[in-house]
């Protein structure tokens, strides 16, 4: 069966994620599976002779067609912005390489340029390997603050929003040791995660949004250490003073527990991720907000044990074309398209 899900409107630009990830066997299969309105097929950036390959590997039985903006795509057709960023003889599937990493930030860079330009709906990422792009010697601390760099966002403004199970979690801090992250906290930057996921969120005085406490219970009055007192406590005053709807700080499994809030601010990467991964597993996509672009990513890694095999699942990425609006209710496929 196929995604039952549909967009209209312009294309989406499809970044394949590491060439010898799985990245581009499900950006193939994703582009094969389009049901939707031909305006608003995928279009895959990457290079050639790597999408082409994918579509071996899974036996797609579709033609690589050059990408014209403006076009319409879907069919036996799937569109291309061909990078050129892999050298030759580089494209080894199941394989960490420097040469990979260096290609995975060319695709998206090349996405987020073409997107830039207009015309687009948004972009979507395929998975990434963080070892491969440190190993190309470029720093890399995840898509959010990349895309922030390429669209010229004040970084402190740009955030990973991760969607999945009911949930939609904004993350104050992502990868980084934790350590850093705490020491890194402020009342702004809290208050500032908070602002962006209320803009998201549709900026509607419906749509309540809850704040994690940094310690266990919010520190309950100081008992677990100061931080919330001197972080999450003022940012969410000042956000009240705002007329933001907010809530907290509370225990983040206070707050999820009672399961009424459209949104959540997560004080650090597992805060936010592991609720949001438990519940919808490897179908969980990230989304970056407040960069300008719209832009989101898979929640799931690269697994090259099995790429090249044809065996990957494109449930997640086929989800991520279609949750691009966090007002929306969540369109699942009923089922992997194959």
């Amino acid at each position: 069966m196929t995604a039952t899900a549909t967009v209209s409107g312009a294309r989406t630009l499809l970044s394949i994620g590491d060439p010898n990830g799985i990245g581009p066997e499900i950006a193939v299969a994703a582009a094969r599976s389009w049901i939707g309105d031909p305006a608003a097929a995928p279009v895959l950036v990457g290079d050639r002779a790597v999408v082409e390959t994918a579509i071996d590997s899974t036996r797609a039985r579709l033609t690589v067609r050059d990408h014209v903006p403006g076009t319409v795509g879907g069919g036996d057709l799937v569109d291309l912005l061909d990078v050129g960023a892999l050298p030759a003889g580089a494209h080894r599937p199941g394989e960490i390489s420097a040469a990979a990493g260096a290609a995975t930030i060319a695709y998206v860079t090349a996405a987020v340029r073409e997107a830039q330009r207009g015309g687009y709906r948004a972009v979507v990422a395929c998975p990434h390997s963080e070892t491969a792009v440190h190993a190309a010697g470029i720093a890399f601390r995840g898509y959010p603050p990349l895309v922030a760099q390429l669209t010229g966002a004040p970084p402190e403004r740009v955030f990973l929003l991760l969607a999945g199970g009911g949930l939609r979690i904004v993350h104050a801090t992502l990868h980084e040791r934790l350590a850093d992250a705490l020491g890194r906290l402020t009342p702004e930057l809290v208050a500032d995660a908070a602002r962006v996921l209320h803009e998201a969120l549709g900026g509607t005085d419906t749509a309540r949004i809850g704040v994690f406490g940094i310690n266990p219970h919010a520190g309950e009055g100081g008992l677990f250490g100061a931080d919330d007192e001197r972080v999450t406590i003022p940012a969410v005053a000042t956000l009240r003073a705002e007329g933001l709807p907010v809530d907290g700080p509370v225990g983040a499994d206070v707050l999820l527990g009672g399961g009424e809030h459209a949104g959540y601010v997560a004080i650090y990467h597992d805060q936010g991720h592991i609720p949001v991964k438990l519940l919808a597993g490897r179908s969980a996509v990230a989304m970056t907000v407040g960069a300008g672009v719209p832009f989101c990513s898979v929640g799931h890694g690269t697994a090259f044990d099995i790429a090249g095999t044809g065996r990957a699942d494109p449930t997640a990425v086929v989800r991520a074309l279609h949750v691009l609006d966090p007002t929306q209710p969540e369109q699942v496929p009923e089922a992997a398209p194959r």
